[in-house]
């Protein structure tokens, strides 16, 4: 591949993967605002978030499949293009249906380019893990601003949050014109006669324990990012700015986190990673809710995004082995957890109707403490067994 296309490829998608970062983190932020300027009740708006989990998962198994048959470029344009059109969704209609369809169509977006973008990035970097990192960065800060696009917008008037909804159309719409002159190959995948697909790791008692781990992470973290800011406006508790920059300080710490649990993973097991930072994340998010004192709910930010950071990596990193030995367990463990990011938004915004914005919160503990349980048995178990 000649160098300028090369730079050209990695260019664009590292750019995509900070529309991805913006995609991830803004839905939360502009909950609130779709939520009045729309008239949606709590339990309408946690099956948006819910929807955006649905297309995200689903796109790991379009995108994976599609190629096949439109080739590489055609199926990434389509479905790349569904992140423009569910943000320009979103300002154009507040019925249900249509908010359900353009949540979906963001998470389908997402999943699509965040799929395509790590196959693609390590085929033509050569498997250098600098140009993946370099790619994870980038949706580090696409994250971390989002937020504050919000703010930008909202800080004048509430009814200003469709000029956000505008401008990450644009730019996704960007993101299409960048893929859309890349030469690539049609990326076909090349199948040998007698692939093995053996689900032998279903019978591993490891395996649905780290599955177990993940599933109510995911739980906890998707509802997490969705409801932050809505609970904290709602609430009355603190001022909307301030409320955009906890979002954009807690995916900070988080990033922050994820390099600390990197390195103390090369002196400290995986197992007791897992049960100090899944412990961490009940007192902090407990405290979290336990106060309105702004200090106390900024150091429980901090203290949450940090401890929540390695769960996710770790648990991967504490199943790897049976990971390598089963071709089938990697996408099985993921579909799983990905159940979890679905399940939760929702279950919080019934519950919110039917009591409070406190109340749907709440219930959110209750994925973090059987995370730490399921943490703890993990940790107890005698034979680490692949």
């Amino acid at each position: 591949m000649h160098e300028q296309n090369k730079r050209y490829i990695l260019g664009s998608c590292f750019y995509a993967f900070f529309i991805n970062g913006i995609t991830g983190l803004i839905l939360g932020s502009l909950l609130p605002y779709l939520t009045q300027t729309y008239g949606l009740s709590y339990q309408i708006s946690g099956l948006l978030l819910s929807a955006h989990s649905v297309g995200n998962l689903v796109a790991g198994f379009i995108a994976g499949a599609l190629p096949a048959h439109l080739g590489r470029k055609r199926s990434i344009l389509l479905l790349c293009s569904a992140t423009a059109l569910g943000f320009l969704g979103m300002m154009l209609s507040g019925n249900p249906l249509l908010l359900l369809l353009s949540f979906l169509l963001t998470g389908i977006g997402r999943g699509s380019v965040s799929n395509f973008n790590n196959v693609i990035v390590t085929e033509t970097s050569d498997g250098n893990p600098k140009a993946l990192n370099i790619l994870h960065s980038f949706f580090a800060i696409g994250a971390f601003i989002a937020p504050f696009l919000v703010l930008v917008f909202t800080q004048h008037s509430a009814e200003y949050w469709k000029f956000t909804s505008l401008s990450v159309t644009i730019l996704a719409c960007v993101m299409v014109a960048l893929f859309s002159f890349m030469k690539m190959d049609r990326g076909e995948k090349k199948t040998t006669a007698k692939q093995e697909k053996s689900f032998a790791f279903l019978k591993n008692a490891g395996f649905w324990i780290s599955s177990g781990i993940l599933f109510f992470y995911l739980c906890a973290e998707t509802a997490i990012n969705g409801w932050l800011v809505t609970y904290f406006k709602d609430s009355g508790i603190m001022t909307d700015g301030y409320a955009q920059t906890l979002a954009s300080l807690l995916w900070l710490v988080i990033l922050f986190g994820r390099l600390t649990c990197a390195y103390l993973s090369q002196i400290v097991s995986k197992q007791k990673i897992l049960v100090g930072t899944a412990a961490g994340t009940i007192v902090f998010f407990i405290l979290l809710l336990a106060t309105r004192n702004l200090a106390v709910i900024t150091v429980s930010i901090v203290g949450l995004g940090f401890c929540m950071a390695g769960i996710y990596p770790t648990t991967v990193s504490n199943v790897g082995s049976v990971i390598k030995s089963a071709p089938m367990a990697m996408g099985t463990l993921l579909a799983i957890a990905g159940f979890g990011g679905i399940i939760m938004p929702a279950v919080t915004g019934a519950v919110a109707d039917h009591f409070d914005i406190f109340g749907g919160m709440a219930v959110i503990s209750i994925a973090v403490i059987l995370n730490f349980v399921f943490a703890l048995v993990n940790a107890l178990r005698k034979p680490h067994e692949s």
